[in-house]
């Protein structure tokens, strides 16, 4: 194994930035009270939540008052489909995904139908990208809410977000996206993709985990699912998280400032990448290469390959990938978003996902190129 491990897993989590974790201090320390108590100790809580939801909201082009802290993306989406849902006073019940979204959204997509909501699931082509031809097919009379990622957290292919809601207002229904994997890595402005909710969360650039947020666009039917308090404005009771949530709001608006220097970066980065490991490797291939995709992102397929031997013979070697699959229940199954593409299952066992970030040098690029063109003959020779 090498001296100095290379993570290469960004889409999955992120290091905690230096200045995010100063910001977050004083509230782990000095400032702990609770933002509801009366006292000086609480009431410092309750002013760092407040500029945190002002420095987030303007990072969206939001209003604060539309800004609802999580303790996560699967939270917020989860409170967006179910929020709007109860909220609801028509007899609109139809709703609207796709095949490739979290899983966030799609269990409860799946549980939802067991509970009697009709459910459509609009394909993707072979890129990922969703079927516009299908998405207008599938917006009905009834139609109450679509929820259509902004960009898959495995291939990193973006979606045209902007269009998708027009079309599904036109439709008179409401649009969410979960934003989860764009936030801090595209521009991202909820009036200018005109939709009336978006997921997003802190550990996906560079802030904590367990600290997220919803945005409720303003006059959109919202009810809260928890009962407890009035904390949220009484749509999500429970003592609030300072800290998770200045960490949240200063990550945001760090990766904002950075954004557009940073995003080239990454961008020449994956595919330096993408050009050394076609010219060193056979048989390999780009899932979602020709579609528009976020700059972080490279998803890689290896003809007579297993992803999960090559990752982790990479992990041995100090990178840290991930692979086309995921674990449920103890067993490996193939990644539900490259079989949604048209793969194969045993070309879907065959595909690597790196995702780069803030502190990926060229350096490492360099070194884990030649690595993996080193274990993917290993595992092939294994394979023979």
């Amino acid at each position: 194994m090498r001296s100095k491990s290379v993570y290469l897993d960004y889409n999955a989590t992120t290091p905690l930035a230096p200045e995010v974790l100063e910001a977050m201090l004083p509230y782990l320390t000095d400032d702990f009270g609770n933002p509801s108590s009366i006292h000086g100790f609480g009431q410092r809580s309750k002013d760092a939540l407040y500029q945190a939801r002002d420095k987030l909201a303007s990072a969206i082009g939001a209003q604060p008052s539309e800004v609802l802290f999580t303790s996560g993306g699967t939270e917020a989406d989860n409170l967006a489909i179910r929020g709007v849902l109860s909220g609801n006073k028509s007899t609109r019940r139809h709703l609207v995904t796709s095949t490739i979204e979290h899983h966030a959204v799609l269990h409860v997509m799946n549980a939802l139908e067991k509970e009697g909501w009709p459910v459509t699931y609009v394909d993707v082509d072979n890129q990922g990208r969703i079927n516009l031809e299908l998405f207008m097919k599938a917006l009905r009379a009834d139609t109450l809410l679509v929820s259509v990622m902004a960009a898959n957290n495995e291939t990193g292919v973006v979606q045209p977000v902007r269009e998708l809601a027009e079309a599904a207002h036109r439709a008179g229904a409401f649009f969410h996206t979960d934003a989860v994997q764009t936030c801090g890595k595209v521009f991202m402005d909820v009036k200018h993709l005109g939709v009336d909710l978006l997921s997003l969360s802190a550990h996906k650039f560079l802030g904590p985990k367990g600290s997220g947020a919803l945005y409720i666009r303003q006059n959109v039917p919202f009810k809260a699912m928890f009962r407890g308090g009035s904390q949220e404005r009484a749509r999500r009771p429970g003592t609030e998280n300072p800290a998770g949530i200045v960490g949240l709001s200063e990550a945001l608006v760090l990766a904002v400032r950075m954004l557009p220097e940073e995003s080239e970066r990454l961008e020449v980065l994956r595919e330096r990448l993408a050009v050394r490991v076609i010219e060193d490797i056979c048989g390999v291939h780009v899932n979602g290469g020709q579609a528009k995709r976020i700059p972080n992102t490279l998803n890689l397929r290896f003809d007579d390959a297993d992803g999960e031997r090559i990752a982790v013979l990479l992990d041995r070697k100090g990178f840290a990938v991930s692979t086309g699959a995921a674990c449920s229940a103890g067993a490996v199954e193939p990644s539900h978003v490259l079989l949604a593409m048209g793969h194969k299952p045993e070309e879907v066992q065959g595909s690597i996902r790196v995702s780069i970030g803030r502190y990926t040098t060229a350096e490492d690029i360099d070194i884990f190129a030649t690595s993996l063109s080193e274990v993917v003959r290993v595992v092939r020779s294994v394979a023979v």
